[in-house]
């Protein structure tokens, strides 16, 4: 079972009015429900839980529980998708030099392998002895020497190598200067990106089309497609338009639902909202992930031991995305790219072990910086009340790994952080926010004081000259005082409903599990178990005992609870204590036997 991201949840709690508590570490947090009325009398566990989450009525709930391909939206409606789809085609037609130019995660790898692997399928078989290598080439700049997005040198580069199309994924929305110099070369290019857009028309690049479902003036239905996504759509498109019908040839058609594996992957690495469309592509993209005939994917999945398991969502977020993120983290994203494009026998399995000794490499450099930033935030006052945001800086801190920290800290302190590595001159890193904080109108409240920046609300990128790194941190606490409040500040766990352990059966608990995949928007089923009682000491396991089981009973069911990260939590837990506790309903399977073990969220004294 894979470990989730680390909780932040003491044993004990001082509790304060409105039902807000705090933990050992001084840090405020609270149980909310997710709905404010209590559910009817009688009702399973499955419909209070879908009720909770304003999934009511026949209809609603068997759109939710039987999600169809047929919920995709038009890929039409895209603004630009069309003219970019129509200019492939008549590039690939006429053997033109086509540059995919990608980004270094593990949603711009998963974007470049889909328009790859279509534009590969559906270019004209060239003649026995034909020169057709290189048509179709893939560019990933490399994070820490050219960082991320379109880069004015790499457009020249990729021009001078005879490219005179460049077709962009997961980035561009926002490059100017490289659409420029594309132009002034005489190379098309093609945008498609998913990160935030300009507001106005007159500020996006001047490309040959833009594909963006949020574009100025854009009337496509759903604004949460990730990179990966909006490249499937593309090429979606270009499967039709090759067709010549709606109806996609059967060769292009089976390419495309097996491709539905790679957009699947790049949405739950991406946590994009499992919602609408999202939720038809992760629900059906997940089932192709095992078997693919894609030799690299099926090399990675191997090397997860994954082979003989059905992939769910969090197998991506916790075992295969954080292989292919750390590739471009640590090393060069091409090699990320290469396993998901041209990889096969020997090449794919090597790669995807190269990948796994990279993330091991990122767990210990993770780890080192979590402890630092802990200690430096705590040192700088930034997780109290008075500064309520956390930006530090170390030179020795690994830009590609900065990332992961923020939201490690994000869950500990609830509140804004941005971690950046110094340097003599040029400082940068990323940041990630809470709910209600919009991280990039903040950082564009700051843009004279940054060189670049760029990203979401919820998470961005940025660089600065480091002579502006004391400004900037002031000025950025100094935003998120204005804007946040203490009440903002609270770690909030919600829940679904209430629940008793003889509830929590097996058979229940594959209901719940209807409700796959699960993800940002779609979260894990959460319920609230109250008077509990500890039976025994914890017991630890794993290899540095870092997790915890801890037996509990109500009076009339023992069940064990499973604690990720959850050994130093556990330490002050003694056997008759009574609890509450928030809990995520599972299964533990092992040699042919199933048995009820719900995974710890949050614990507090009764």
């Amino acid at each position: 079972m894979p470990s989730p991201a680390d909780s932040t949840t003491q044993t004990t709690a001082t509790p304060h009015p409105s039902g807000v508590h705090q933990d050992d570490r001084g840090m405020l947090f609270r149980w909310s429900p997710r709905a404010a009325e209590p559910p009817a009398p009688g009702v399973s566990l499955l419909g209070r839980v879908l009720s909770a989450r304003g999934i009511v009525g026949e209809r609603a709930s068997g759109e939710y529980l039987h999600p169809s391909l047929g919920q995709l939206h038009d890929p039409s409606l895209m603004p630009g998708l069309d003219r970019a789809a129509e200019r492939i085609l008549a590039a690939l037609e006429r053997g033109e030099r086509i540059a995919i130019y990608g980004d270094y995660d593990a949603d711009g790898a998963t974007a470049t392998a889909i328009l790859y692997h279509t534009m590969t399928k559906i270019r004209p078989q060239a003649a026995p002895g034909a020169e057709s290598e290189g048509q179709i080439v893939c560019y990933v700049p490399h994070r820490i020497d050219e960082g991320y997005g379109l880069h004015e040198d790499a457009i020249a580069s990729l021009a001078e190598a005879g490219c005179t199309l460049i077709v962009s994924v997961d980035c561009g929305i926002t490059a100017v200067g490289p659409a420029t110099i594309a132009r002034t070369l005489g190379v098309d290019l093609i945008i498609t990106d998913h990160h935030n857009p300009p507001a106005n028309e007159a500020d996006l690049p001047d490309a040959f089309a833009i594909v963006h479902p949020r574009a100025p003036g854009s009337a496509y239905p759903f604004e949460g497609l990730c990179g990966a996504g909006v490249a499937y759509k593309l090429a979606w498109r270009m499967c039709t338009m090759k067709s010549g019908s709606a109806k996609v040839e059967p060769g292009l058609r089976a390419l495309l639902i097996e491709l539905l594996a790679l957009a699947a992957l790049g949405s739950v690495a991406d946590v994009v909202p499992l919602t609408d469309e999202n939720r038809a592509i992760a629900k059906f993209g997940l089932g192709r992930i095992q078997g693919s005939p894609l030799g690299g994917l099926r090399a990675l999945v191997e090397a997860c031991d994954l082979a003989n398991e059905k992939v769910k969502a969090d197998d991506v977020a916790f075992r295969l995305a954080p292989r292919l993120n750390a590739c471009g983290r640590l090393g060069h994203a091409r090699d990320t790219v290469e396993l998901l494009t041209t990889a096969a026998g020997e090449r794919a399995e090597e790669l995807a072990a190269q990948l796994a000794r990279q993330n091991d490499q990122r767990r210990r450099v993770e780890k080192t910086i979590f402890d630092q930033a802990c200690e430096l935030a705590e040192a700088s006052g930034m997780t109290g009340d008075a500064r309520r945001a956390i930006v530090l800086a170390h030179e020795d801190w690994h830009p590609g790994v900065v990332g992961i920290v923020c939201s490690r800290l994000v869950e500990r302190f609830a509140r804004p952080v941005i971690l950046m590595q110094r340097a003599a001159e040029l400082t940068g890193g990323s940041g990630r926010s809470i709910d209600g904080f919009s991280l990039h109108a903040a950082l564009t409240d700051c843009a004279d004081l940054l060189a670049s920046y760029g990203g979401h609300d919820m998470a961005a990128g940025l660089r600065l000259q480091t002579s502006n790194l004391e400004t900037f941190t002031e000025r950025f606490i100094e935003r998120t005082n204005a804007e946040l409040g203490p009440h903002d500040l609270v770690r909030t766990t919600r829940y679904d409903t209430e629940a008793t352990l003889g509830e929590l059966t097996i058979d229940a608990i594959n209901e719940l599990a209807r409700m796959e995949p699960f993800g940002r928007d779609n979260p894990p089923v959460q319920v609230r178990l109250r008077g509990l009682r500890v039976s025994v000491l914890p017991r630890y396991f794993g290899s540095a005992g870092d997790h915890a089981r801890l037996t509990v009973t109500d009076g009339r069911q023992t069940v064990q609870l499973l604690g990720w990260r959850w050994a130093e939590r556990a330490q002050g837990i003694s056997p008759g204590a009574r609890i509450e506790a928030i809990v995520t309903p599972g299964l533990n399977r092992w040699n042919g036997i199933c048995r009820v073990e719900p995974i710890l969220v949050d614990l507090r004294p009764a």
